[in-house]
């Protein structure tokens, strides 16, 4: 007998299926050899500080560094239960090996290792590695099972992540906690992020724009610009000048033939940066409704760092575009051509290719997933198309004019070929794109062309782009990239499967905000941010520092780095930070911002202000809060955010769209009210279509 263990209930399910384990057990599925169960998230954990002594309950600065000497585990108290299943099964004297099937990647490794070791298991172990649960794919991969060992240093480098981050979360956070009177956490990953949004934040407050001049010439059937002047009265100069002239030479026609060449398949970061681009996703958001299609079965594995599919898959690409260009009537009537080789590419897949669309989500009924869903099924259907296809072709013209002395310069540009475009609709970036390059007439050097007129055009020096959680994420794959030798391959901050943890965590704490409307959301750094930011050293929230971190993790995964070296340079900085860090003379004034207002209390009518932990009732007799870490919202998949938070103070109401239920593994819109008891304290109850 052979115990599966996989990281979901879900994917345990699937497994099941193929490999014939039909009959239920209580937390497991049993039958034709194979025993399947699984993990819920992360079964074990690592102890608080606490558990290595009791001393450290309480934060004092004294009691830093905390770094322990053997490392020590614990189950989680919410999953004691299938802990205790997961320990019986290992233990049955029937079950004479086992495969690891959680999710193919390091914290999926990570997973698995923790619960075998904490069980006391000395089972020999396999690994299904695969990157689709399609039926197919999961009788593959139990037909091709490697020997756990061979995973042995992917399992080592998530043992250093995961302890890196606690060595650094502790005792930083309590470092940083203790000298300045209130709760600041810091993160390996976490605060440099937050250095990026404060710094660029600082930047755009620090800009002062500047005027600027130019002269626009006229033609009957186009427009050409000058150069930028800072000088009002030298561009007036010009214009009268122009004017007074009455025409202007063709001093140079400029024509190219350029081509745009189809794009890459999507990795997870460009996914979501695309998703949060055209349809104003978040980062998390964009990741659950791919892992909840992946468990589908209609999308490949979610969590992967490669844009190219390996070269054993080229045979199946012709026939996967075909059906699928079909199912989804992605210009049906046009068949798209297929370039397979663009996409193919064993060299520069790691871990697992990239995400595309499988065969069983083209005969899938498409209307009966959650619409956040369809979107993202769609948006992976639409680029598998347009990555096998032909360049678009276009015609780019650059007409020079001289006209008082002066060279005035536009652009044209002509699209001869669609090729890939013609399938992948219109954005609002192609839009301004094209607004840029007219339809020019035919031109020749020498012609004298009469002025329509002359504009005196005006405009400012713009400030630098707030981030949006596209440009962030960008931020992150690039950060300190220019630092590290070419052909590296991993750079930046985070993982593809952390970065969208790494933002919401930080909205959480309180150290940035989402700003914006609708569908174009801001991250804007907080007070609580600024002040992390201007007291933290610049250790601790360099970039460059982390990314090489995570270049390290990379090398110790492949084998050729020394985790016992990872971790001493981990422990050396945070003992060297704890000995030589002094507070920073006048923060106190930086940490305590004027406590904001945001309505009046619905049980006594006092003011309901923000402080670090959540919006609570300033009569101290008056129990009424709205915790920032609301188990209640969390069971929803949401977070308690300030403008959540008016709603329900202001208008005892507020609509939840995207909540996501674990039970049925399905998202769903509601409407939650709160009420509150006789000492004021708050209850959450939930409406659907008026019915609570």
């Amino acid at each position: 007998m052979k115990l599966v263990l996989a990281e979901k209930p879900s994917v345990a399910m699937s497994l099941s299926k193929v490999i014939g384990a039909n009959q239920r057990g209580d937390g497991y599925m049993e039958g034709n050899g194979y025993i399947v169960s699984w993990c819920v998230g992360h079964l074990v954990e690592l102890s608080q500080p606490e558990a290595y002594d009791e001393k450290y309950a309480k934060w004092r600065y004294d009691d830093l560094p905390i770094l322990p000497e053997h490392w020590q585990y614990q189950v989680s108290t919410s999953t004691k239960k299938q802990f205790g299943i997961l320990k019986k099964l290992m233990l049955r004297k029937d079950v004479k090996s086992l495969i690891c099937a959680t999710d193919a990647g390091r914290e999926g490794e990570l997973i698995f290792r923790l619960v075998y070791h904490q069980c006391g298991c000395k089972k020999p172990v396999e690994r299904l590695w695969i990157s689709s649960m399609e039926d197919s794919a999961i009788r593959e991969g139990f037909q091709k099972l490697r020997p756990g060992t061979e995973y042995d240093a992917l399992y080592e480098a998530a043992l250093c992540r995961e302890r890196a981050d606690w060595i650094v979360g502790i005792n930083a956070t309590r470092l940083f906690s203790c000298l300045y009177g209130q709760t600041l956490n810091v993160g390996r990953v976490m605060t440099p992020t937050l250095a990026m949004v404060v710094m660029r934040d600082a930047a755009i407050r620090a800009f002062k724009p500047e005027p600027f001049y130019s002269a626009e010439l006229k033609f009957r059937d186009f427009q050409a610009g000058g150069e930028r002047m800072k000088e009002k009265a030298e561009a007036e100069k010009l214009v009268a000048e122009c004017c007074q002239a009455g025409s202007a030479i063709i001093t140079k026609v400029e024509q190219k033939e350029k081509s745009e060449k189809p794009p890459a398949l999507f990795d997870l970061t460009s996914l979501q940066r695309e998703a949060n681009r055209q349809l104003g996703f978040t980062a998390q958001q964009t990741l659950d409704y791919t892992q909840a299609l992946y468990e589908k079965k209609l999308v490949t594995y979610p969590r992967t760092d490669s844009r190219y599919l390996t070269d054993d898959m080229a045979p199946l690409v012709p026939e996967l575009v075909s059906v699928i260009q079909q199912s989804f009537q992605i210009q049906p009537d046009v068949p798209a051509p297929v370039n397979a080789a663009q996409v193919i590419n064993s060299k520069k897949v790691t871990d697992h290719h990239a995400i595309i669309p499988t065969k069983t989500a083209a005969g899938h009924d498409i209307s009966s997933l959650p619409s956040g869903e369809q979107a993202i099924l769609i948006m992976l259907a639409v680029r598998l198309i347009c990555a096998v296809g032909t360049p678009c072709r276009y015609a780019e013209t650059i007409v020079e004019a001289e006209c008082a002395g002066q060279k005035f310069r536009t652009k044209g540009k002509t699209v001869t070929d669609m090729g890939w475009r013609q399938y992948a609709g219109r954005s609002s970036e192609d839009a301004e794109k094209n607004a840029e390059a007219c339809n020019l007439p035919e031109l020749s050097e020498g012609m004298t062309l009469e002025l329509a007129g002359v504009d005196l055009k005006e405009g400012k020096t713009s400030p630098p782009k707030r981030f949006t959680e596209d440009l962030l994420l960008s931020a992150m794959e690039s950060a300190s990239s220019d630092e590290f030798p070419a052909g590296v391959e991993r750079k930046g901050i985070g993982t593809p499967a952390t970065r969208a943890a790494i933002i919401e965590k930080l909205v959480q704490k309180g150290f940035i905000e989402r700003r914006g409307d609708k569908k174009t959301k801001y991250l804007c750094s907080t007070d609580k941010g600024n002040a992390l930011v201007t007291v933290v050293p610049e250790q601790i929230q360099s970039p460059s520092m982390t990314a090489d971190w995570e270049e390290k993790l990379l090398k110790i995964e492949h084998g050729e780095y020394d985790s016992d070296a990872f971790m001493g340079e981990i422990s050396s900085m945070v003992n060297g930070l704890v000995k030589t860090y002094e507070a920073v003379k006048g923060a106190d004034v930086l940490m305590q911002p004027e406590r904001k207002v945001i309505g009046s209390c619905p049980a006594c009518g006092s003011d309901v202000c923000e402080t670090v932990k959540g919006w609570f009732c300033r009569d101290k007799s008056c129990k009424f809060a709205l915790w920032k870490e609301n188990r209640f919202f969390q069971t929803l998949g949401k977070q308690m955010t300030e403008e959540l938070a008016k709603q329900l103070v202001n208008q005892g109401k507020a609509r939840l769209t995207h909540c996501y239920s674990r039970k049925s593994n399905r998202y769903y819109d509601t409407t939650v009210r709160v009420e509150t008891g006789e000492d004021g304290a708050a209850a959450f109850k939930l409406e659907f279509g008026g019915k609570k």
